[in-house]
This record gives structure tokens, C-alpha cells and sequence, in this order.
């Protein structure tokens, strides 16, 4: 059968279909889909695949381990910046190992385009020690699914997905399997020794997974995914990893007079790298993100011969893309290429910098804040990751800082430490229990003189309303780590109710100790949403 599929949908069709029994994931963009399309998955619901959205990264990595230790398949889903929250269970299931396997798909956003940065996910798979996939195109990715999972439990190790976002959110036709694989009995298996990570069984399991590398790197040169393809024309080779090889093929619709070595599976197989080099006169290392691959087979040396992003022939920053390659392409080669002259851009469109919806109540939030410290020197507002990042753009311009998931509180702490008053941290409720509550218990721990601000829209607003973790929980959450009724406050953020949060703002700031308010609106989406399927209910 064939299905028109996402990147993140052909991954989440290829798990269901190698038997997964669990996918952990915080909503994170490019990933999203991925966890939404199981949620939504009848084969999913028949087999009772558990697809609840985790607390946060980290959650998710440790729940998908316990499935694992009882012998089950688990996936994990995140964007690149996810993977820095789960980085301790992570790197630590490369030496506990697996016994139902367990893939770790990462979705890197180049070029930022709902991210804080360009991270390249292929470090920690080195760094963990682990093996990682990058699929080239939709049908691998939904292929790949199948391979890692029966690797990871060949080799008792999780594997590490990498995807980019063109991949992950572009469509392709994808042949599935004729039917699904059954899931994994459960089984007792796991050995407590391996699992128990103090020093002594550490250490063994240590030297046992760095014995393994040399393997890993046979199976990778050995592997399906990683491809030599021949060559007439030895003036030039190109080595081409994950996505960058479907842009290659795109420069070459008859395919390249040039040698390509196709990199699809880690640890770098450098016997096929040293072929390639020892083949041609020069080499184009084509790779989306950063020069991870770059970087290896340059080593110590300045290989004049070896061209990419690190010599400028490809650009360090944002994503990559056909023409781009092409024009790189041209600068080594003598092959006739058709460059693309772009477009010029319209005249008649103007540039639409993202904004708060309309009757959103972060701009009632904004409005009131903004209003209150109007009436103190040098204020400082300390933001954090979600919609209400957007108002740091006009028309409200109210926060100073936003660094990663819940640093505001933090944030707030610390320069509340160092002098500052007032510290205001303005969180989101998903963004608060993701990563928040701890902040706010360093803060109550000791009274520091801040006042935080949970702006409960009562969704994951930012990546499409899913479901919070802490929705109707976060006063018993901010009693429960130990806030007096007296400084906790919620208000309805309405145009009506200004006087009211402003002076329950201008109080709460004035109070010499820690203080939380929680304006509570539902995200205008999601209401639309809701008033819609009751309607179609009746």
C-alpha cells in the first residue's frame, strides 16, 4: 500500500509498523507530528500504543527506558533543543544499553525557524557512543524505523534519528509494509547489572560499549544506507549525508558523472571516506546542519582537497538547499548547471512579522504588566520559550531575556540575587511544568524577591494546542512547593479586569519575597477549536 506522508508521518507509520508499544514526547516543532499522528492512529489505538504527552525531554527519555527494560519497543520524540533537557538519561542509555529497543528521534531546525539555535543532534550521538540514522528522504525514513529498531536490541543500544525539517515536514509517497509487526512480549530479561549504574558496574559497561565501536563502524560501512556510487569523472567526489544526498540527486536529475558516498548510518564509515578520497582529486562534503562530518575527515590537517562548509564553499549557517549545492557544485566542476535566478520579491507584499493572535490573553497579560511598571526605574521582565515570547515585539517590546525552556524564573532568581528590583518571570503553564516548577522552588526556598507570572492559556499553545500537563493543577503545584495562599493569585485576563491585575501586580511587586500570578484564558485557537466541535456535536 501507499500512502502521500510527512517526513515525521512516514516515521510515526514505520514505528507502528516494527511493533512499537510506546512514544514519549514533549511538543517540540519539527517533531510535533510525529506523537499526533500515533495519537491518531488506528492501528494505535487497537494495540493500545501509549502516546500520552510526557511532562518534558527528559520525562519521556526515562519513561521510554522502562518500557525498554521490560522488553518493549519505545520511541522517543523531541526537536534538537529537547535532546539538551534529556541529555543526562540519554547519554546514560548508552551504557545501560536496551533490551526492547529504543529509538531517539531528534528533529534539528537549521536555519532556526522556530528555534533558539542550529544545533546538530549527530554530536551527542558520538558523544553518547551510540549509533544514529539520518534518513535522505520519506521512504528511508519510514524504512529506517524498522532497521533501528532491530538494531538497537541486535546490539542492546538505543539509536539516535536524526531529521531536519525540510524532512520532516515535506511530503513523499511511502510504500508500507504489507502488514504490521507484532509488538514484544514483555520479558525479564534486563540485567540489573548493566541497569544499575554505580561505578563498579559502570566502568564494565564502560569498556564493553567502547569495544563496540569498532563494530558499530563495520556495520555502517557494511549498511544499506550508506552507498558508494560510482563515477566516470574522478576530478570531483561528493559525500553526501542524509537530506544533502536528496539535494545532490536534485542537481543531477541523470545521475552524477561524480562519485557519491551516501552517509546514512554513524559512526562515520571511514573506510568508504577514504575510497572516496583516495579516488578523486577533490572532494564536497554536502551535509545538512553543522560540519560534523566535515570536521572528522579534515582531522588535524587543512586538507586543501576537501571542500564544504568549513572553506566557504557551502554556507555555515541555515539550511541547505538544491541551488545552493548546485552553485557549489559549479565552483569545483566543469558540469553545465541551470541555476536557478529566484524571484524578485513582490512589491506588493509586505512583510508580516509573527504577532499574538487577536483577544489573545498574553496581551491583556502584556497590557497590564506594561502599565504597572511604568512606575518603577529600570525594570526587568524575564521571558521565557512559548507564544508569549512574541512579546518582546511591538507592539508591547515588555521582556529582556529569553534563553531556553523555563530559564525566566531563574533567571529572575538570579538577578534578584545580584540587586535587581523589580525581577518579573513570565512563563507559560506547559513551559512551567516542563521545566519551571523547579525554578520556583529555588525561588521559595529563599524568598527571593521576585514575582512570577504563569500565563495559563491552558494548552501547548505554540505548537498547535496540545494538551498541558498541568492544566487546573498549577495552584496546588505552587502550594506544594511551598507558596503562601497570600501570594498567590489568580486573575481573568479581560480588558474589563485591568484595574484588578494591575493592582494585584503593583502589590506582588511590591512585596519584599516571592509571589506567583496566574492570569487563566484559553488560547483563542484552541476555544475556535472546541466551540467548533460542539457545534458539529449537535
Amino acid at each position: 500500500m501507499k500512502k502521500l506522508l510527512l517526513g515525521d508521518e512516514a516515521i510515526a507509520q514505520g514505528a507502528l509498523d516494527a511493533g512499537l508499544s510506546g512514544v514519549y514526547a514533549y511538543p517540540g516543532t519539527p517533531s510535533t507530528e510525529i506523537t499526533e499522528y500515533i495519537q491518531m492512529s488506528p492501528l494505535a489505538k487497537e494495540r493500545g500504543v501509549h502516546s500520552r504527552w510526557s511532562t518534558n525531554e527528559k520525562t519521556a527519555m526515562e519513561a521510554a527506558l522502562g518500557m525498554s527494560f521490560m522488553g518493549k519497543r519505545a520511541l522517543v520524540c523531541m526537536k534538537h533543543v529537547g535532546l539538551n533537557v534529556c541529555a543526562d538519561p540519554f547519554v546514560n542509555s548508552g551504557m545501560t544499553g536496551v533490551n526492547g529497543g529504543v529509538v531517539v528521534l531528534v528533529a534539528d531546525d537549521p536555519s532556526m525557524h522556530s528555534s533558539q539555535d542550529e544545533q546538530d543532534s549527530r554530536f551527542f550521538g558520538k558523544f553518547a557512543m551510540i549509533p544514529t540514522f539520518e534518513p535522505s528522504n520519506q521512504q528511508e525514513a519510514y524504512d529506517m524505523m524498522a532497521a533501528a529498531f532491530e538494531y538497537s536490541e541486535k546490539q542492546c543500544l538505543p539509536v539516535l534519528m536524526r531529521v531536519t525539517t525540510r524532512m520532516a515536514h515535506s511530503r513523499a509517497v511511502v510504500e508500507l509494509a504489507d502488514a504490521p509487526r507484532e509488538q514484544n512480549a514483555l520479558n525479564y530479561d534486563a540485567k540489573a547489572a548493566n541497569w544499575v549504574l554505580l561505578p563498579a558496574n559502570a566502568k564494565k559497561r564502560n569498556d564493553a560499549v567502547t569495544a563496540q565501536q569498532a563494530q558499530l563502524e563495520e556495520d555502517a560501512a557494511n549498511s544499506t544506507y550508506n552507498i558508494y556510487i560510482e563515477g566516470h569523472d574522478k576530478s570531483l567526489g561528493i559525500l553526501a549525508s542524509g537530506i544533502g544526498f536528496n539535494y545532490v540527486n536534485e542537481c543531477f536529475p541523470q545521475g552524477s558523472p561524480y562519485p557519491v558516498l551516501k552517509i546514512s548510518q554513524y559512526p562515520l564509515p571511514k573506510k568508504l571516506v577514504r575510497r572516496l578520497m583516495d579516488e578523486c582529486e577533490q572532494v564536497l562534503i554536502v551535509e545538512e546542519g553543522q560540519p560534523f562530518i566535515e570536521d572528522i575527515v579534515r582531522g588535524v590537517a587543512d586538507l586543501k582537497n576537501v571542500h564544504g562548509k568549513l572553506d566557504g564553499t557551502l554556507p555555515r549557517t541555515g539550511e541547505l538547499t538544491p541551488d545552493v549545492v548546485k552553485k557549489a557544485l559549479s565552483e569545483l566542476s566543469t558540469f553545465n548547471f541551470e541555476l536557478s535566478t529566484g524571484f524578485a520579491p513582490s512589491e506588493n507584499v509586505v512583510p508580516r512579522p509573527p504577532a499574538l493572535c487577536q483577544g489573545c490573553g498574553h496581551r491583556d497579560v502584556y497590557a497590564a504588566l506594561n502599565e504597572v511598571l511604568k512606575e518603577y526605574d529600570n525594570p526587568r521582565v524575564f521571558g521565557d520559550i512559548g507564544c508569549y515570547t512574541l512579546g518582546f515585539l511591538p507592539p508591547f517590546r515588555a521582556i529582556h531575556s529569553c534563553v531556553d525552556m523555563g530559564a525566566s524564573i531563574t533567571m529572575a532568581k538570579g538577578a534578584a540575587d545580584a540587586g535587581q528590583w523589580p525581577a518579573v518571570a513570565i512563563i507559560g503553564d506547559s513551559t512551567f511544568t516542563h521545566s519551571g516548577m523547579t525554578g520556583l522552588l529555588d525561588a521559595i526556598n529563599e524568598n527571593a524577591n521576585i514575582t512570577v507570572i504563569i500565563s495559563d492559556n491552558l494548552t501547548t499553545g505554540m505548537t498547535g494546542g496540545q494538551d498541558s500537563a498541568g492544566t487546573n493543577k498549577f495552584e496546588a503545584i505552587c502550594r506544594g512547593l511551598g507558596l503562601s495562599d497570600e501570594h498567590l493569585k489568580v486573575v481573568v485576563p479581560l480588558p474589563k479586569n485591568m484595574p484588578e491585575i494591575t493592582q494585584i501586580i503593583r502589590d506582588e511587586i511590591n512585596y519584599k519575597g516571592t509571589s506567583v500570578i496566574i492570569p487563566r484564558r484559553e488560547c483563542m485557537q484552541t476555544l475556535q477549536r472546541h466551540l467548533k466541535q460542539k457545534k458539529a456535536a449537535k
